[in-house]
């Protein structure tokens, strides 16, 4: 029976809580360290941060991930950057700076202690990743440079050109194949996790299938830690890495932890846009580039046909610098993604299909130079360039909003530990610092936050009282979850029916694009939740899953996922439905101000809402907990970027 949520948030100032909660934190002796055993499963940057961290410290670490090296990791595609108060640029950044524009980048709905100490660790990041080697883009004197961000009127954001995310793994990567040759870390690729094992209310372990052999194995430790990333997948088309799913966490959720905002998923604003039915996933083009790439449609219907360079500059819409003169084409990415379907859908869009606007760098051309925009965004013109034929350098790019982050996630309280006792998520998959949208360059710092510098100190705490209580692998909890999941996977298989997988996912994908993508409205949630129950009845009448589960096999591999994702995208619309407001990426359309941005109702929803599965027989019926958010700091107020 789950009470009253408690995030175990530390009194005193707001500047002074982390500090305080590791002065008073339980601690676990080096000597009995290895005696402890913990699984991470992920090994992006959150969970390879934790395994190397972890593994330094003397713990015995096994980390799981389902491709073939951590360096495969879907972290591996962030571009532009990542984001920490240091200052550089003196233009009057500080720690409280990036903790408010965070949360207000948020529209006020995470918690004012997580995300100031993610402002507070952003710094230790930067050193941490520098003595690694990361080659962060450097001034011509040596040091750091900085670049802009959405959300920001300041430059905090640190990169390597369009590459960021690549080279911060390599640096994690490095570290963590450093405690796996010292033996600290046992590595476990090509293994899916499919189950949490609970003991005595305690999460204890996991069930794994290989995906090179099909054999299902039990692993038990004294704690299990999630980093296995969002759930954007679940729209079929999005930024995701095709193997992305929502498995890991949705099992840790019909285990009994509680899901926390679900529908809160981020669409970001540049895109290369989608081509045709024959896609199977979206290319990211980093928000950096809109430094120096300016937003514009044509301002008249009748031109959008027209080439570009014919449309006279006073016949250019930049809508973003009309709308928002504070932060123009910086403006954050949920504003930014509205804008642009708010000018497609007047009949504005440019491209094939319409659903395109420009992001023109003819301006900054003339005004730096090519060589300095080639060496600011070489790759990613040369992407751009190879999945459109364009060259960006003398045309303007096509971009549009797609499916890219999600806020959303396992509920954690303070010491990033689930209402499981035991289980800690980190990462992007759990809820905790962003709200109800995430700003750019912030994933990469939450991820190596929680790895390198808040997990090694609140997982203790737990350690600490747990010695000597692992159970084996061959108990009956063990034994009774590696049952069901050869049941789920007999079940798929058995089916025997004639629809593809990608026919079910694809449609799935549309419903929540067109119901709870970047709007939402009553009559389109409850559409959804008549739909999604009937797609999920058909999947397991009809669905085609070839081979067998004793093999390598992609498709049970995929059928799986698929399956998750038809279970999950009814509690997204559910808890879409039940959030009776706009707030950031959030918009429903029955609360709008005059001016057509996000309003929220703090009176009734300034709170996180926690989901309880009720069993498979009540899949659509959630219980409902709420998590009020105190706000000591910060005032409540209309995000406005004006």
């Amino acid at each position: 029976m789950i009470g009253t949520l408690d995030a175990k948030i530390p009194h005193g100032p707001l500047d002074q809580k982390w500090r305080s909660h590791r002065d008073h934190s339980r601690l676990v002796s080096p000597n009995n360290r290895r005696k402890f055993e913990v699984i991470i499963v992920g090994s992006g940057l959150a969970g390879g941060s934790a395994a190397a961290t972890l593994g330094e410290l003397g713990y015995r670490v096994k980390c799981f991930c389902f491709q073939d090296s951590p360096r495969r990791a879907h972290s591996i595609a962030a571009q532009g950057g990542i984001n920490a108060a240091k200052n550089y640029q003196n233009d009057g950044d500080s720690v409280y700076r990036l903790f408010y524009d965070t949360i207000k980048g948020g529209d006020f709905r995470s918690r004012e202690a997580n995300v100031y100490r993610l402002a507070e660790v952003a710094n230790l990041i930067i050193d941490q990743c520098v003595e690694q080697g990361v080659p962060f883009a450097r001034e011509y004197g040596g040091l750091l440079a900085n670049r802009s961000f959405g959300g920001a009127q300041v430059s905090r954001t640190f990169y390597a050109r369009g590459q960021t995310g690549q080279q911060l793994l390599l640096g994690c990567y490095q570290a963590l194949c450093r405690q796996i040759a010292a033996g600290a870390v046992q590595m476990f690729p090509y293994t899916e996790m499919l189950d949490l094992v609970i003991v005595d209310g305690e999460a204890k372990g996991i069930i794994t299938r290989s995906l090179r052999s099909g054999k299902i194995d039990k692993h038990a430790a004294d704690a299990v830690v999630l980093a296995t990333g969002g759930y954007g997948n679940v729209f079929y088309l999005s930024t995701n890495a095709r193997g992305s799913n929502v498995t890991a966490t949705y099992r840790a959720y019909k285990r009994g932890a509680l899901f926390a905002d679900p529908s809160f998923t981020q669409i970001h604003p540049t895109c290369i846009p989608v081509s045709g039915e024959h896609q199977s996933k979206l290319t990211l083009m980093s928000e950096s580039l809109r430094n120096d790439g300016r937003v514009w449609v044509p301002k008249r219907k009748e031109d959008r046909e027209k080439a570009p360079d014919e449309i006279s500059e006073t016949d250019r819409d930049y809508y973003l610098e009309r709308k928002y003169p504070s932060y123009g084409n910086l403006a954050p990415r949920d504003i930014s993604s509205r804008a642009a379907k708010e000018v497609c859908d007047e009949g504005r869009g440019v491209g094939p299909g319409k659903r395109g606007v420009y992001l023109d760098f003819a301006d900054a051309i003339k005004r730096l130079g090519e060589d300095t925009i080639r060496e600011r965004y070489g790759n990613l013109f040369e992407v751009y360039d190879k999945i459109t034929g364009e060259n960006a350098y003398k045309l303007p790019m096509r971009i549009y909003p797609a499916v890219h982050y999600t806020m959303g996630g396992l509920w954690v309280d303070y010491n990033l530990m689930s209402n499981v006792p035991g289980l800690f998520v980190i990462g992007e998959a759990n809820f905790s610092d962003h709200g109800a949208n995430r700003l750019g360059a912030s994933a990469l710092m939450q991820g190596l936050a929680d790895g390198y510098f808040i997990l090694p100190y609140t997982l203790p705490n737990y350690l600490a009282g747990q010695m000597g209580k692992r159970p084996s692998a061959d108990s009956p909890e063990f034994q009774k979850a590696e049952s069901e999941v050869q049941g789920r996977i007999k079940k798929i298989l058995d089916v025997d029916g004639k629809r593809s997988l990608d026919s079910f996912h694809r449609e799935l994908g549309l419903l929540l694009w067109d119901k709870c993508g970047m709007s939402r409205h009553e009559k389109g949630l409850r559409e959804a939740l008549q739909k999604i129950p009937e797609l999920r009845e058909q999947f397991w009448r009809d669905v085609r899953v070839p081979g067998d589960g004793e093999d390598f096999n992609q498709s049970l591999e995929r059928a799986g996922r698929v399956a998750d994702f038809l279970e999950f995208a009814e509690l997204m619309c559910t808890d879409a439905l039940a959030r009776d407001e706009s707030c950031g990426a959030h918009f429903r359309e029955e609360h709008q101000t005059p001016e057509g941005e996000a309003l929220r109702d703090d009176e009734n929803h300034a709170t996180v809402f926690a989901w309880e599965f009720q069993g498979d027989d009540r899949i659509g019926s959630p219980k409902l907990h709420r998590e009020p958010l105190h706000f000591e700091t910060v005032h409540l107020t209309q995000r406005s970027y004006k």
